[in-house]
C-alpha cells in the first residue's frame, strides 16, 4: 500500500474527535461532529479493570469527570454512573465507539500501555477483525507496535515520537523516543507522529520514506508553519483551512 496516496494524508484528523465546550473530547457527539465534517478521528483506548476496552486519555479521572481516582481500576458497570465534564456523555468503550463510528470515517487508534504488552493489544486486535471501516494503531511504547508487527502485521503501525520535557521519563527512554531508537529493531513503523512544535528536526528526516504526521496542532498558524515538513496533521480547538 502507498500510504502517501491515502486516508491517512489526505485530510486532517481530528484529535480526540471535534471537541468543544459542549462536546467533550474522546466522545460519542465529538465523533459525531467529525463525522459530519468528514474527518478522520484521532482516539485513544486503554484497558479498565474488568479487561473492557475504553475510549479516554488520561490515567487519572479529575480533569476529565466529576470524579478522582484512576480509569484502570472502574469497572464496565462504573461507565453508566460517571459523566464526562459538563455533559451528559459516558466514557465509551471501544467497543462502542466502532459500531457508533462504522467506517463512516477512518480511526487513528492510540495505544495507551505503559504496561506489560499483550492483553490490551490483543483485545484491540480481535475487536478489529470484523470492522470494515479503515484504521491505523499508533503508540508511543516500540513494544506496542512490535506485538501489532508480530500479531497483526497486516494492520498500519504509527511510532508516537517528541522531545517529551514535560513528561516524568527517565532520560535513557526520553533520549530513545526523541530519536526513534527502536523503530528498526522494535516497532517496525508505518508512519511516523511526530510532536509539532519540533518539526522539523534531524530524527524525523531520516525517515523520508514513511509518512509524517503532527502532533497535535492547534492553530492555524501552527499549522501554516508545519504543514510545509510532514503529511497531515492531527488538530484541535481549530479546523484547518488548507
Amino acid at each position: 500500500m502507498d500510504l502517501f496516496n491515502s486516508w491517512l494524508v489526505e485530510t486532517p484528523i481530528a484529535h480526540r474527535g471535534l471537541h468543544d465546550k459542549d462536546c467533550p473530547e474522546n466522545s460519542l457527539s465529538a465523533f459525531q461532529k467529525a463525522i459530519l465534517a468528514g474527518y478522520p478521528i484521532e482516539l485513544d483506548v486503554q484497558m479498565i479493570a474488568d479487561g473492557t476496552v475504553v475510549v479516554f486519555h488520561d490515567e487519572s479521572l479529575s480533569r476529565l469527570t466529576d470524579n478522582d481516582g484512576y480509569i484502570k481500576f472502574l469497572n464496565k458497570s462504573d461507565l453508566e454512573i460517571l459523566r464526562l465534564k459538563d455533559s451528559k456523555e459516558k466514557i465509551p468503550t471501544f467497543e462502542e465507539v466502532l459500531k457508533f463510528v462504522d467506517g463512516k470515517v477512518p480511526l487513528l487508534i492510540e495505544i495507551k500501555n505503559s504496561n506489560k504488552v499483550g492483553e490490551l493489544e490483543k483485545k484491540v486486535i480481535e475487536m478489529l477483525k470484523n470492522y470494515k471501516g479503515e484504521y491505523a494503531i499508533q503508540s508511543f511504547n516500540p513494544y506496542v507496535l512490535e506485538y501489532f508487527y508480530k500479531h497483526a502485521p497486516n494492520i498500519l503501525r504509527g511510532q508516537l515520537a517528541g522531545y517529551f520535557k514535560k513528561e516524568k521519563l527517565s532520560f535513557f527512554k526520553k533520549y530513545a523516543l526523541k530519536r526513534m531508537l527502536l523503530n528498526k529493531k522494535i516497532s517496525h513503523p508505518d508512519f511516523i507522529s511526530y510532536e509539532a512544535k519540533k518539526i522539523p528536526n534531524r530524527f524525523t528526516r531520516k525517515y523520508k520514506k514513511l509518512p509524517l504526521l503532527a502532533w497535535t496542532v492547534r492553530s492555524q498558524s501552527e499549522y501554516i508553519r508545519v504543514v510545509k515538513y510532514c503529511d497531515n496533521v492531527i488538530f484541535e480547538d481549530f479546523e484547518p483551512m488548507i
